[in-house]
């Protein structure tokens, strides 16, 4: 280990000393006055079909642009790869065709610098498309090797701190965060043709609300007030619908201050909507047409390969309820629905170990966590979430210790979440002075009053119903992608 430091540290301060050549010689080794006529792939489309003797009466020039990723040099000529945003090329520098101040330069580059060439396009022996260089302009210097290869457990960190290494070299990273990118733009335009308005929230919020979770706290100077980041745009969304803004969503950051896994992050992406005179039910069908066509259009299929398991987007998708899903997966009574001492029971039974004070519909959340919710690989919603875990949905009309929620649920974990709102104010009242009571017995993540959002429902909201997506979890889904720091290109790390 200690022999290959000290030859990247002698590599290093030969690229100093080349560095320090070019700019005796009157070279800017970082100028901004090279303009690209195409990129790599702008060029196979235009010469790729040609044969070498088509291609040679063309006399196609072009200007080039990118890394050199790759030199195999032969003295006074040399076969390089270029990358680009787009793919790569092959270069060929020659000494006869460059003048003598720019071969000159050509022998001070490195893999991992960023040039410029100017000449026509060819093909060489073998078939392969090239750039024949007549000028070279060196247009950034490397000090640092590139890293041969990226992989194996030792690398993965490395990986994440540093990204833009993991960009360079391996291509099919690049392709996750174009996907990811493609996968917004799809939910954004979906949704702006179903006459969604897409608007933003505030992310400094006085009362940290909309899910239960620990926030991140911070101090405003100015005002001399504590501040949350927050950790869910519902509350904020919902008083838009209040307003008018009867289809809503957003795509913006959550924070929450809990563990780092492979399926969380303290700082992610969620999609969240809020549509006025729809029902949970009505989201099911848009959830399924929104993600069934989103792995069409990603994949050219609704039925996509994830590590190893084949996920069938088809709709419609099973449906099941909490109640039914734990006396499926567990050999449970059905009065652990009905009488809380024999759910507390039940559940020590399981192993679990719910703390003292606990609610009954908590106690049962637990229970089908533990039971049932890991053995739905297939895209399926559990509906029917009990009451005092869902301190912000509508109550179920014929069971009323029930709300009308669903969870999306694809390879056992959670994908979305989503209810038909309550908008009633006194019942929304009480609920958060039961989440307080929760919150005085030792539960840090139930909800705080929010008199301001209570004040808003007492005005009118319309009938709604709203959704939450998680966007990391959505693009790991759709990119095959093993752990949540796969499609966030900076995810947290320990220092």
């Amino acid at each position: 280990m200690e022999d290959k430091r000290e030859d990247k540290s002698q590599e290093y301060h030969q690229r100093l000393s080349k560095l320090a050549e070019l700019r005796k010689a009157g070279v800017d080794p970082y100028p901004n006055d090279f303009k690209p006529s195409h990129t790599c792939a702008s060029i196979i489309k235009e010469a790729g079909g040609f044969s070498k003797e088509e291609l040679d009466a063309k006399n196609i020039n072009v200007t080039l642009a990118g890394r050199i990723v790759a030199i195999r040099d032969f003295g006074k000529a040399s076969f390089i790869h270029v990358q680009d945003r787009t793919g790569r090329l092959q270069g060929y520098v020659k000494k006869d065709a460059l003048n003598e101040k720019d071969f000159s330069v050509w022998k001070l580059l490195d893999m991992g610098d960023t040039v410029g060439l100017e000449g026509r396009v060819f093909k060489t022996r073998t078939n392969e498309l090239t750039v024949e260089a007549k000028a070279v302009k060196l247009l950034s210097k490397g000090l640092h090797p590139l890293p041969e290869k990226w992989h194996g457990l030792t690398d993965v960190e490395a990986r994440y701190r540093q990204r833009y290494l993991d960009l360079m070299v391996n291509p099919a990273v690049r392709e996750v965060f174009i996907k990811r990118t493609a996968v917004v733009k799809f939910i954004r335009n979906f949704l702006a043709e179903r006459d969604y308005v897409e608007v933003e929230t505030p992310m400094l919020q006085p009362i940290p609300g909309g899910a239960a979770a620990k926030p991140f706290k911070t101090f405003h100077n100015a005002l001399g007030c504590e501040l949350y980041l927050r950790i869910a745009p519902e509350l904020y969304l919902k008083r838009l619908v209040v307003g008018g803004l009867e289809r809503v969503f957003e795509i913006n950051r959550n924070f929450r201050n809990e563990g780092v896994s492979t399926q969380h992050n303290p700082e992610f992406t969620m999609l969240e909507f809020y549509q006025a005179y729809a029902t949970f039910i009505d989201l099911m069908g848009l959830t399924e047409e929104m993600i069934s066509q989103l792995a069409l259009h990603l994949h050219g299929s609704m039925k996509i390969n994830y590590q190893g398991t084949e996920l069938d987007f088809t709709p419609p998708w099973t449906r099941i309820t909490v109640k039914d899903a734990v006396l499926k997966y567990s050999n449970a009574d059905a009065a652990i629905f009905s009488d809380r001492v024999i759910a507390l029971q039940f559940a020590k039974d399981l192993g679990l170990d719910p703390p003292t004070g606990i609610s009954h519909g908590k106690i049962i959340l637990e229970i089908f966590e533990k039971t049932a919710e890991h053995r739905f690989m297939q895209p399926t919603f559990v509906t029917h979430y009990p009451l005092e875990v869902s301190p912000l949905s509508r109550k179920n009309a014929a069971d009323p210790a029930t709300v009308d929620r669903f969870e999306l649920l694809v390879n056992g974990r959670e994908i979305a979440n989503a209810f038909s709102e309550l908008n009633d104010p006194i019942d929304q009242r009480e609920r958060f002075q039961s989440q307080i009571k929760e919150r005085e017995a030792g539960d840090a993540e139930a909800h705080l009053m929010d008199e301001d959002f209570v004040t808003a429902l007492e005005y009118g909201m319309p009938p709604a119903a709203g959704e939450g997506i998680g966007i990391d979890r959505l693009v790991m889904l759709m990119t095959d992608g093993a752990s949540i720091r796969d499609v966030i290109f900076f995810p947290l790390l320990r220092k």
